[in-house]
Order: structure tokens, then C-alpha cells, then sequence
């Protein structure tokens, strides 16, 4: 296990070194001076090989099921997706997947993996700069640790092939988000998703009153959260009206979020205060891509549809504190069946290794009240719907041609508390295989200690 370890690793320093700056289409505002974009992506695909999947049961992630499928892909991208009768080109290397099934790689709207690392001590608590109620000024990629073992057990336990670190919910405006494709690497920019754009963490409720209001200071109460926020925007506006040459990183953040470059990320409970939340987007001419937590979007689903805004769930945590204590496990099928955007997510390093079994209580909540979900559809809260909100579902999310092959190969239904994946691949490149100790990547961080590489 040493040696697969070291092997990942050796290959992460290969591709680091030979890797070349993301910066996509014209330099935005807050370059540096020299024009570049900082902390660019540096990611590149491990190498893969033409592949295809056949006789599996495919789930396209935009809520299509194949029986008998075949997906193909190759450099990096998926080629073809089709029935038994789609032709496998020469020079595939061919996978039998009978009695098993294909999705696309599983995406986690809200972690905080790199942040929030494991082993959980104080000394490695990195997501909340919980020292000012607004702090857009920093960005989550500062604190995350790419040694974090949590990243490999995510992918090898639940398929996850992308993931959006957030700062924590202790502030009324956290900071940048960023989402990273999960793969080995020495540094953050090595595992930054290429073209992804920035979220900006915003959180109302319980939390930052309770956070400030102890310390004796504003936001104590829930108008305390709304003035900050609105103030906030204000001195936003302005700067963003201005000519933006004396920079302010936080106001930088603002300015992107105001220019639409920037999405909003709010950790939200309350239907009342997601609704008002919506308004104040309206007030500053911003939008809200995503509430997260949400355990009472199903009060306001109509609402949810009608801005295009989604909720980030669990399928059934709720109780735990007053904001939480009207959730109810039916909150996606309510959502669904209101035609509002759903995404099951997980704010837990070890509920990310098995969203898909999240998912599918969800669905049988939903199935006991008389609301029947499809299989196809349900996935769709895994893939597609999460890279819609973090607006990557251009480039991934489901098996289309010319998106990137980020794919699972599961060995059953993946909506079964049985199934697990076989193989993940991310943009083609095999970087999980359960049945070769090689393809089980390893932290440096865990060489040498007890479980290292286990993945059960």
C-alpha cells in the first residue's frame, strides 16, 4: 500500500510540474499587476486511455436510463452514450459491465475537506475566519490541505469525482468558495477545477448571531444579520460603480458576485429567511444559486422554482438546533414534485462517502408520502443538479459527448446501501479501482499509519 501511495504521488509531482495556468478568455477584475489570474488552476488530467463500458445499466445524470448501455470516452471526454447497438471503436479498451451500473462522477455541493481535514484537531481547523461578521476577503483554497485522507475516501467510498470547499457558516459573508476535481496533488491549484467560477459563502440565522451577539457586538439577532448584510452590499455597490483600482480583496468578491461572476452559496434553514434572503438578492441585483441546509425549502418550493435557486439537503438530519427543528425527511420529494431544483449534499467527511445511500432515503421518504421519483431522476441530485449550481454543468454533471469522463462504474444499484464503486474515473483517467491495490490512492500524510489506504 506504501508503494501505490508513493506511486500517486510521484505521478500528482509529474503533472504538477508539467501543468500550465487555467485562466480561460480575458483577464477579469482583480488580476495582478502582471495581468495574471492569481492562484490559477493548475490541474491536468492524469493520463487515460480510450475505454469503453458496456452491458451496464447507464444513468445519464439528466434523468436517462439506458439498459444495456455503453458509454464511451476518450482523451479526457465522453464520446458516445447508447444502447447495446452503439459501436465500440478499435482500440478500446473494453469493460464488461453487466449486472452493474454507470453514472457520472458524484459531486458534492458543500465540504469542507481540506479545511476541516482529518484527523480533526485544533490545529488543522482552517474554515472559519470567524473574527469579523463579514469576511469575503478570504478564500477557502488558502487553508485546504491536499493531504486530507478524507479526499480519497470520498472518492473511493462514494464516487466523488468533484467538490466545492466552503468556509464555515460562524459569518454572515464566509468567503470564496472553490471546487476541486478530486485527485492526488501536491498543492490546491494542482486539484482546482479549470473554469469553475468562484461561490461566495453567505450564512443567515442562528450562527452569526450567536457567534457575535455573545461578544456583545452586531449581528445579535436576525434584523442585526440583515443590516450588516445590507450595509455590506451597499459599500459593495459603490465600490463596484467605482473604478476598482484601489483594490479590496473583499470588495473584489463583492464586486464579482454584483457582476455575476460569483455565485452565492447561503447556509439558510428558515423558509422565512430564505424567502427574505431572495429579496435582498433582488434589492442588490444579485442571485442566489443555492440555499444550503434548507431543511425547510418544501415550505417555499413554488418560490425556490420561480428564482431558479436550489437547495443543498440532507435527506434527513434536522432537530439538532431551533433553525433545524421543522425538518422533515420528505423535503426533496416536496421540492421535486414542486419542480425546484434538488441537491443532496453532504457538510460531513464521512457523509460524503455515501450520497448515493443519502439520496435513495430521501426517495423512499418521498415514495411513503405517495410521491414516486424515478431511479434517473434521483441521480440527478448527485450530478447534475450540483453542477448546475456551482455552474460547471457545461463541462460535467452527466455522460453527454463532449463533457468531461468523469464517471463511476458501480457494482450494483447505485441507490442500494449494497453497491459500491468499482472503478471512478476522472476526465478518463482511472484513479479508483477496488480490485487493484495499485489504483487506491494514499496520502502522504497516511503512509505508515495504522489503516492506511482502508477503505471500508
Amino acid at each position: 500500500m506504501k508503494r501505490a501511495g508513493a506511486s500517486l504521488a510521484a505521478i500528482a509531482m509529474a503533472g504538477a510540474v508539467s501543468a500550465c495556468a487555467t485562466t480561460g478568455g480575458e483577464t477579469p477584475r482583480g488580476a495582478s499587476a502582471n495581468g495574471e489570474v492569481p492562484y490559477a488552476s493548475t490541474y491536468r488530467p492524469y493520463p487515460g486511455m480510450p475505454t469503453a463500458l458496456v452491458g451496464a445499466t447507464v444513468f445519464d445524470g439528466a434523468g436517462g436510463r439506458i439498459e444495456n448501455g455503453t458509454v464511451l470516452f476518450e482523451n479526457g471526454e465522453i464520446v458516445g452514450i447508447g444502447d447495446a447497438g452503439l459501436a465500440v471503436p478499435a482500440g478500446y479498451t473494453r469493460i464488461d459491465g453487466t449486472g452493474k451500473f454507470v453514472t457520472p462522477g458524484i459531486i458534492d455541493i458543500h465540504s469542507h475537506l481540506g479545511d476541516y481535514p482529518s484527523p480533526s484537531v485544533d490545529a488543522h481547523s482552517d474554515g472559519n475566519e470567524a473574527t469579523a461578521p463579514t469576511t469575503p476577503n478570504v478564500w477557502a483554497e488558502h487553508s485546504v490541505w491536499p493531504q486530507d485522507p478524507g479526499f480519497s475516501r470520498a472518492l473511493a467510498n462514494g464516487g466523488v469525482t468533484a467538490l466545492q470547499i466552503l468556509p464555515g457558516s460562524a459569518n454572515l459573508m464566509g468567503g470564496r468558495s472553490v471546487t476541486l476535481k478530486n485527485v492526488p496533488s501536491r498543492t490546491v491549484q494542482g486539484m482546482k477545477f479549470p473554469g469553475a467560477p468562484y461561490g461566495l459563502k453567505m450564512a443567515c440565522g442562528e450562527n452569526p448571531k450567536r457567534v457575535y451577539g455573545s461578544r456583545g457586538r452586531i449581528p445579535s439577532t436576525r434584523m442585526g444579520n440583515f443590516a450588516v448584510n445590507r450595509q455590506t452590499w451597499i459599500e459593495a455597490q459603490e465600490y463596484a460603480a467605482g473604478d476598482r483600482k484601489d483594490r479590496d480583496l473583499g470588495k473584489e468578491t463583492l464586486a464579482g458576485v454584483l457582476d455575476g461572476d460569483i455565485l452565492i452559496h447561503n447556509h439558510c434553514y428558515r423558509a422565512d429567511e430564505m424567502a427574505l434572503v431572495m429579496d435582498m438578492a433582488k434589492e442588490f441585483g444579485y442571485r442566489v444559486s443555492a440555499f444550503h441546509h434548507a431543511v425547510e425549502s418544501y415550505k417555499i418550493g413554488d418560490l425556490l422554482r420561480e428564482n431558479d435557486v436550489c437547495s443543498a439537503i440532507w435527506a434527513d438530519w434536522w432537530g439538532f438546533k431551533m433553525e433545524a427543528y421543522d425538518g422533515i425527511p420528505e423535503n426533496a420529494a416536496l421540492l421535486q414534485n414542486a419542480g425546484a431544483c434538488v441537491v443532496i449534499h453532504s457538510d460531513d467527511q464521512n457523509g460524503i462517502q455515501r450520497l448515493n445511500q443519502e439520496a435513495a432515503k430521501a426517495q423512499a421518504d418521498g415514495r411513503r408520502m405517495g410521491i414516486d421519483i424515478s431511479d434517473a431522476e434521483v441521480i440527478r441530485w448527485l450530478t447534475l443538479n450540483p453542477a448546475k449550481a456551482m455552474g460547471i454543468d457545461a463541462m460535467t454533471g452527466s455522460l453527454e459527448s463532449g463533457k468531461m469522463a468523469d464517471v463511476v462504474l458501480w457494482n450494483g444499484d447505485p441507490l442500494s446501501v449494497y453497491s459500491r464503486p468499482e472503478k471512478v474515473w476522472i476526465d478518463g483517467a482511472l484513479m479508483y479501482d477496488a480490485r487493484d491495490p495499485a489504483r487506491r490512492p494514499v496520502s502522504d500524510f497516511e503512509l505508515g499509519q495504522p489503516g492506511e489506504g482502508d477503505f471500508k
